[in-house]
């Protein structure tokens, strides 16, 4: 969701081949810190399952709150730096030039 609101114009292959890089970094994070990653994603899907949820983790993740606006920027620096690196032509946008 997150890249899908910073990346509107990333097509869903790449999308979603940034996702599963996210997924295999995270895999690799020490035990208690892949917990704590577990549980804020956890929760983060949670409140996006509900009801206007997406909208109210958007906010949440526009915040400075501590430990849980980590997450989204977890996500978020994985995402752009797998993105500007495998694909160096991709527009702020998520386009291509």
């Amino acid at each position: 969701m997150l890249l899908a609101d910073d990346f509107p114009d990333l097509p869903p292959d790449r999308r979603a081949e940034v996702v599963r890089f996210i997924e295999r970094r995270a895999v690799t994070l020490p035990s208690f810190t892949r917990f704590g990653v577990f549980v804020i994603g956890a929760l983060y899907r949670m409140l996006m399952a509900a009801p206007g949820g997406g909208r109210i983790a958007c906010t949440l993740a526009a915040r400075p709150i501590p430990i849980v606006g980590d997450y989204p920027r977890l996500v978020r620096s994985l995402g752009y730096a797998y993105i500007w690196d495998r694909w160096p032509d991709t527009t702020s946008t998520g386009g291509r030039r």
